[in-house]
């Protein structure tokens, strides 16, 4: 008898605790509504962050590359419309947004100087030139073409004596780190065979014409120095703009010499 009793005893507490054990199959309502919040959560965090990510993205290339496909665009304007740019004609219209974007009319481009700088009628350009600029120096030449063109110190000043006078600048797609002329050169391979470039030196307008466009490896040194029978323009910018692939490179030969002391046409 006492086993027995003892027995139900024991069934009873193993009953007991079993019951006291037991949980429910169905989850409880506010687990439930924390997994659902949890799914949410992730559904848009991984939904979201990669849209940010394009977003970002897109709005690099577009900051990257505006400048050049905004250059692009204003050459096939110019063509569309036929519009010519001209040093220092009568009748013609100043430059200006204005004038770039909406009128037709022939574009006036004045020298910045005529101490030293550039025009190229064809492909808008009109800028200064840094002198004797260090062509092995990167600090010092990234500095100069924040300033205008570089002239590399070891090729000669623009002269009727034989010689290369060798200039550079940036093609390039981070204009916001290198400065107001980044992307002077991003249309000089527009250039074409006897297309007219016109170099400002000491109160002089050198007139050279194009004689050879060619694209080279970024480590040839080759058009800086070569040797020349006559006075020729080098001038090199980055293929493709904004990398150090290659380096386009347009020969020009001196073609005329203009003494601009008692000229009244610029």
């Amino acid at each position: 008898m006492r086993s027995t009793g003892t027995g139900a005893i024991g069934s009873a507490r193993l009953s007991g605790s079993r019951g006291s054990e037991f949980k429910s199959p169905v989850p409880d309502q506010s687990d439930t509504i924390n997994t659902m919040r949890l799914t949410k959560f992730k559904h848009h965090y991984f939904n979201t962050i990669p849209n940010i990510l394009l977003l970002f993205g897109a709005g690099f290339l577009i900051l990257a590359y505006g400048p050049l496909l905004k250059d692009e665009a204003w050459y096939k304007l110019k063509q569309i419309k036929n519009q010519q740019y001209v040093i220092g004609s009568k009748g013609t219209e100043p430059t200006s947004i204005f004038a770039r974007l909406i009128s037709s009319s022939p574009v006036t481009l004045t020298p910045v100087n005529t101490d030293f700088s550039m025009i190229i009628e064809k492909i808008g350009i009109d800028a200064p030139i840094v002198a004797d600029v260090p062509v092995t120096d990167e600090n010092a030449y990234n500095e100069a073409l924040k300033h205008g063109i570089a002239h590399a110190s070891v090729s000669q000043y623009p002269s009727k004596d034989p010689g290369n006078t060798y200039l550079f600048a940036h093609a390039s797609i981070n204009f916001w780190s290198l400065g107001k002329y980044a992307t002077v050169f991003n249309l000089l391979g527009k250039l074409d065979l006897k297309d007219r470039i016109h170099v400002y030196f000491k109160n002089q307008d050198f007139v050279y014409e194009v004689v050879n466009k060619e694209t080279l490896a970024g480590w040839n040194t080759y058009p800086l120095t070569r040797p020349v029978i006559e006075p020729v323009l080098t001038i090199q910018t980055c293929d493709p703009p904004g990398t150090t692939l290659n380096r386009l490179i347009i020969t020009a030969k001196l073609v005329e010499v203009k003494d601009l002391s008692n000229s009244n046409s610029i």
